[in-house]
């Protein structure tokens, strides 16, 4: 005769084998291999002498034609500063993200990813974006309101997506993504609606060639936070794809940029001239002096 009792703890045990291993409690690390230092090297030889190319073609023109060059040529010396700092591994960190799952009939289990987050390149785009605006604002003839609109929504961007990148937990992060998607709008509208709008009333070749840059550079930023929100963001490519991507973009958005704009500005019959405390210094007037006394004293 059959037990029951038995034939039911028999059936259960059968039917609902319980778990030997808890899943989650390996780590896994997402790191850039031998790819993706190879491109940070290259890029960092292409800004190195982009940066180079700048200066000498800075030092060709007067001083009171240097404005875009100089410009220019910064954005290109922090990129520099920022490839090697990544290329020698001091520019680069780990963030700690942690994905939770949600059992019906067991303890929830977590996945614990580590993956690099190069934090050069948020230091990079916070210092060469805003020059890069600047370019783009001075050439189109932005008044100074829209101009710190312009470069405050920038830096707010950059910001938030470098908070979004450390971020441990998956909600908060694509809060700060649609944060800095926000910023980025405020620069589209200053840089597409109202400079194109100044670049109409200045010659028509000024204003066509402001259409095609600033068009060319908005194209161009946008692809960025598309790649963040599949690299950093969702993790659907690896960190070697993540550098070979941006780095695409950088040299696009840097070096070309810079060789078009100064190689067709200064082919300008009325490219910008700039005089005063820029060319000459400070002048005898409005200088401090020391020792002489006030007429009458």
């Amino acid at each position: 005769m059959i037990d029951p009792v038995e034939a039911f703890k028999k059936h259960t045990s059968d039917s609902i084998p319980m778990p030997t291993v808890i899943p989650g409690n390996t780590p896994i690390y997402q790191k850039a291999t031998d790819a993706g230092h190879r491109t940070l090297w290259v890029v960092f030889v292409i800004m190195l002498l982009s940066s180079l190319a700048f200066y000498v073609m800075a030092f060709r023109v007067p001083v009171q034609k240097r404005l875009f060059h100089i410009l220019t040529a910064f954005i290109t010396t922090f990129a520099t500063l920022s490839y090697y700092a990544m290329a020698v591994g001091d520019g680069v960190g780990q963030n700690k993200i942690l994905i939770k799952h949600t059992q019906k009939h067991f303890p929830d289990t977590y996945d614990t990813i580590y993956r690099e987050v190069y934090w050069a390149r948020y230091v990079d785009w916070s210092l060469t974006t805003p020059l890069l605006l600047l370019d783009l604002c001075f050439l189109a003839g932005l008044n100074g309101a829209s101009i710190l609109v312009a470069i405050v929504a920038d830096v707010i961007m950059i910001l938030t997506g470098l908070f979004a990148a450390f971020t441990v937990n998956e909600s908060p992060k694509w809060g700060w993504y649609a944060m800095a998607c926000l910023a980025y709008l405020v620069v589209i509208y200053q840089v597409a609606l109202n400079g194109r709008a100044t670049a109409k009333q200045k010659d028509s070749k000024t204003a066509t060639f402001f259409a095609a840059i600033g068009g060319f550079t908005l194209i161009l930023w946008t692809v960025y936070p598309v790649i963040w929100g599949i690299a950093d963001g969702s993790r659907n490519i690896d960190v070697n794809a993540e550098i070979i991507a941006y780095a695409v973009l950088d040299i696009l958005a840097k070096p070309v940029f810079g060789f078009w704009l100064l190689i067709t500005h200064d082919n300008f019959a009325s490219s910008a001239s700039i005089d005063g405390f820029w060319a000459h210094g400070l002048g005898k007037e409005g200088t401090l002096r020391v020792g002489d006394d006030d007429e009458g004293a």
